[in-house]
């Protein structure tokens, strides 16, 4: 009985810590990269207008990280995900409210770039959705599945277009694990 006691014990601890660094542990473990960029898209419907300018206060400062985290939070409250086939363009996905992972990247790459527009940091950040792979400690997982589903998996980098600086980030893992960034490599 002790040692039942002592393994879920030590179970429970272990998820406690991976939960509590689950943020470091995937960066650490996981990495990303770019194979390609999707098409770009402007916030144009109303609804979706309407969303993101009620989520911040106007005429307050804020930094490129804070807009980031703010897009993925507009982001994973407006869309669930879906496996199936869905539209990748933010201004019906905000209609339609399901999307996999190429519509999560457009959906937020649109919202960041329409928050970098609004706080004038628009002519020094740039959101753009890219078409990568997963690594996990450096391997290609995509390499060992045939289903044309997980060929590759889209993601978002956000660029500094004066100093060249990248900030990963993917939507869809945010949606489920709450990881704010990722580790990108070109």
């Amino acid at each position: 009985m002790k040692t039942i006691k002592r393994i879920a014990l030590t179970l429970l601890f272990i998820t406690f810590i991976v939960l509590l660094f689950r943020g470091f542990l995937f960066r650490h473990l996981i990495s990303y990269k770019s194979l390609g960029q999707r098409a770009k898209y402007s916030v144009t419907e109303a609804s979706l207008v309407e969303c993101i300018d009620e989520s911040f206060v106007k005429g307050s400062d804020i930094e490129i990280k804070q807009i980031i985290i703010l897009g993925l939070s507009i982001t994973s409250d407006q869309l669930s995900f879906s496996a199936s086939e869905s539209d990748t363009d933010p201004n019906k996905l905000i209609i339609t409210k399901k999307a996999h992972c190429v519509g999560y990247a457009c959906f937020f790459a649109a919202t960041c770039n329409h928050l970098l527009d609004q706080f004038h940091l628009d002519d020094t950040w740039v959101a753009k959705p890219q078409i990568g792979q997963l690594h996990f400690l450096g391997t290609n997982i995509h390499e060992y599945s045939n289903s044309p589903f997980f060929k590759d998996h889209d993601f978002v980098t956000v660029e500094n277009k004066k100093t060249g600086e990248f900030i990963g980030v993917d939507p869809t893992v945010h949606d489920f694990l709450r990881i704010d960034f990722v580790t990108y490599f070109k």
